[in-house]
Order: C-alpha cells, then sequence, then structure tokens
C-alpha cells in the first residue's frame, strides 16, 4: 500500500540520518516550529522560556537506545486515576502512591510503571508556571519508581482537555506554547533520572483526519525539542509519541511520520488496546448489542451464549498488533501499548462469574504475551476500584493483592508464557 511504502522510505532515513522530519538539530527544529505557530489563526500565549539552565549533553545512565529498553520492559502497570486527578492526587477515591505501593508492584513481577499525570491544574495560567511543589512531589514518586529497579513513563494526560479539545489550527499556536513551557519544566525538574525514566507527550489525542494529525504531530515535535533543549541526561533521554486516539486503525492508517528528533532511535510510538469494547468496557446490555462476559475460543458459555464474544478474539488482536509491528516495529520504533485490560464483572454468579474470570484472565495473559511477542511493551489499566466492573490487582489502602488470578495472567504472559 502507499502508506507503508511513504513510511518505510521515511524510517529508513530516519535510522540512515538520525531523524525524521530533515531538521539536524533542535535548532532547526525549533524554527520550523516557531514557523509552525506563526501561521496558527490564534495569537499564541507569551509565556516565559522555562529551559533557564540547560546542561550539555550527558550520556551516562543513558546509553541504552528504545529498542533496547523495549527488551526490558515485559510487564507494565498503569498507576491510574491518582496523579492525574483532577483535584488532586486522591480526589478519584484513592490514596496518595508511596514507597510500599512501588515496593509491591515491583515485588508482584512488574518491571514498569506508568504514571499518568494531571501538569495544567498546578500551573499559573497566566505564566504556565507549575507548582514547585507538584514538580517535587512527582519526582518523589518517579524516585520511589527508579530506586526499585522499574522503568517509568511519565506523561501528560487528559489535564483538563487543554491539548486533546484543540487540535485544531485557531489553538496550535496557544497550545504549542502551553506545551513548550510545560515540558521546559518537567523535563528540567526530572532530568537528572537515567534511562529508566521516559517521557511521553500526551495520552489520547483525538486526531481523526490527515489535518488534526498534522498538527498533533506539531505537539510532539514542540515536545520532543522541549526535552532535548534542557540538555543533561534529557539529550538521550527515550520519548514516547502517541497515534491519534491512541487508535490502533487510526494511527496505522494516519501516522505516516514521527517528528524529527537529534539523536538516533530514541523515540516509541504509543497506542492503546480495549479491544472489543463489549468485553473490556461495556458496563450494561443495550439495544444494538450485549456486553461479552466470555473472550477467547476456548472460553465461550454453552449457557449464557448471548453474553459469548462474537468478534475482537485471538485472531483480531493478532491482526491488529500485526499492524503496529508493520507499520513501527520492524523499523526500530517500538510501541508502548499505554493502556490495556478489562473491566471484571464480579457481579456475575456461579459459573457464570468462573468462566468469565477465567476468561478475563486468559485475554490479560494473551494481550501480554502476543504484544512481547511483537516487540510491544503492555501497560495494565488500573483504576483501583476493587468492587465490580473495577480493575484493581492491588488494594493500594493496605498494600496488598486481590487479584491474584489476573496478576500471575499478566506476569506470565509478559515473559511469554501461557497460563
Amino acid at each position: 500500500m502507499r502508506t507503508n511504502t511513504i513510511l518505510s522510505t521515511f524510517f529508513l532515513a530516519l535510522t540512515a540520518a538520525g531523524c525524521g522530519g530533515g531538521a539536524s538539530d533542535n535548532t532547526g527544529a525549533g524554527d520550523k516550529q516557531a514557523g509552525l505557530m506563526q501561521l496558527s489563526g490564534r495569537q499564541a500565549a507569551t509565556y516565559p522560556s522555562y529551559n533557564t539552565d540547560p546542561q550539555p549533553a550527558d550520556l551516562s545512565g543513558m546509553s541504552s537506545d528504545a529498542v533496547t529498553l523495549a527488551t526490558r520492559i515485559k510487564a507494565g502497570y498503569n498507576i491510574g486515576n491518582t496523579l492525574e486527578a483532577i483535584g488532586g492526587e486522591t480526589n478519584w477515591g484513592n490514596p496518595a502512591i508511596s514507597l510500599q505501593q512501588i515496593q509491591l508492584i515491583k515485588q508482584s513481577g512488574f518491571t514498569a510503571v506508568r504514571l499518568p499525570t494531571s501538569w495544567d491544574q498546578y500551573a499559573n495560567q497566566s505564566t504556565a508556571k507549575i507548582s514547585d511543589a507538584w514538580l517535587a512531589r512527582v519526582k518523589q514518586v518517579v524516585q520511589y519508581c527508579v530506586d526499585n529497579g522499574l522503568y517509568v513513563i511519565v506523561n501528560i494526560h487528559w489535564d483538563g482537555g487543554w491539548l486533546d479539545n484543540n487540535i485544531n489550527a485557531s489553538a496550535q499556536a496557544s497550545v504549542n506554547a502551553k506545551q513548550k513551557a510545560y515540558w521546559e519544566q518537567i523535563a528540567t525538574a526530572l532530568r537528572g533520572f537515567d534511562e529508566h525514566l521516559i517521557f511521553a507527550s500526551a495520552n489520547e489525542p483525538p486526531a481523526g483526519d490527515a489535518t488534526q494529525m498534522a498538527i498533533l504531530l506539531s505537539y510532539h515535535q514542540t515536545f520532543i525539542n522541549a526535552v532535548r533543549s534542557t540538555g543533561g541526561r534529557n539529550a538521550y533521554r527515550t520519548l514516547v509519541v502517541q497515534g491519534p486516539k491512541t487508535d490502533i486503525d487510526t494511527t496505522y492508517n494516519l501516522m505516516n511520520t514521527m517528528p524529527s528528533d537529534s539523536v538516533q532511535r530514541r523515540m516509541m510510538a504509543e497506542v492503546h488496546y480495549y479491544t472489543p469494547y463489549q468485553f473490556t468496557l461495556m458496563d450494561a446490555d443495550q439495544s444494538w448489542g450485549n456486553q461479552f462476559f466470555y473472550w477467547g475460543g476456548a472460553y465461550h458459555s454453552t449457557t449464557d451464549t448471548a453474553h459469548n464474544a462474537t468478534w475482537g478474539e485471538e485472531a483480531d488482536l493478532n491482526t491488529y498488533y500485526g499492524k503496529m509491528k508493520t507499520k513501527f516495529v520492524n523499523h526500530g520504533i517500538p510501541v508502548v501499548i499505554g493502556e490495556f485490560g478489562a473491566m471484571r464483572r464480579s457481579g456475575l454468579t456461579g459459573s457464570n462469574l468462573q468462566l468469565h474470570l477465567n476468561s478475563r484472565a486468559y485475554f490479560l495473559n494473551y494481550a501480554s504475551r502476543q504484544a512481547v511477542a511483537n516487540g510491544m511493551m503492555p501497560f495494565y489499566w488500573d483504576n483501583g476500584v476493587t468492587g465490580n466492573n473495577g480493575w484493581a490487582i492491588f488494594n493500594r489502602w493496605n498494600n496488598t493483592v486481590v487479584d491474584q488470578q489476573s496478576l500471575s495472567a499478566l506476569i506470565r504472559g509478559g515473559n511469554g508464557l501461557g497460563l
């Protein structure tokens, strides 16, 4: 297909030259970005530069490229509904992240943590200055992770929608200005960490066509430029950029280039996997169709056939994953499955409940195992909810395992093992 031909040509140039869009250094990329901002239909917000202490590039502790790091991330875990919670870290019903919680995650077999993080609510809206106390708090949590040998991804999550709700030409300059200001501060505050720390530009940016994709790429380019400009270890840090909607098909069809970078092979792409919706996220039968309680060819019910999966099972998953392998992995761009999972329907009873739980464990194991087999890194989404339709692996209040079946499925899958 023409799309893949274009992408293949691009990636060959990226591998050979160490940059993706013609800019050979950060200055050139920055000039390009300034041009994009000037072309916007709306005057950009003016913020001071927060790159106030750029450091010489420092390769110490940063020798691994993105492909090498990807081989070390087997089973990833999201501490969801916490640092990104609007109103404060504990405002969505979870306790503040503790050292003991991170130790439990590590001891349970996970090798990486994704920290969805909000920044905008902690920033002065006139100056884009992020609270020093919040920067220090995020740094503390990252330190917990790194001290325990975990790789950790820090992103700008939905964050009130200042980026996600504004993938359009009229807002492009203002969004890029804020993206630059925030990432200069985040990158500077966390610059001292070694390659265990990875930055991610956004979360699920809802670009839906080629025009929006181009605007989204400008936001990613601003992210890359801002992080690299701070120097030190950030000159070599692996960075993650999100596909449109983090949807596999949309990303496959629209993301035909990557941002420019000043270093080779230090970039990853990100998608999420909640397929099929009826099994992973749907919480009530509808007139157009039922929920799926049972996923996988060997796990269909013979008594509750109305809730067997009718699509999105093993063959479909293999097709979706194969698209990401063809599009990115085969060209030296590892793929982060930044979120995946399925709700636990503990409101079921008897044999239906047991079959559902076994089916869900199989899904988590299969999705993890196939991700690693295709050069991708799976990060399970955990929102901390232990009740019906919850996702929790751990009770975060007393730091105990509450879903050993799912935990075992995830860890075995991440290590290439079946149930």
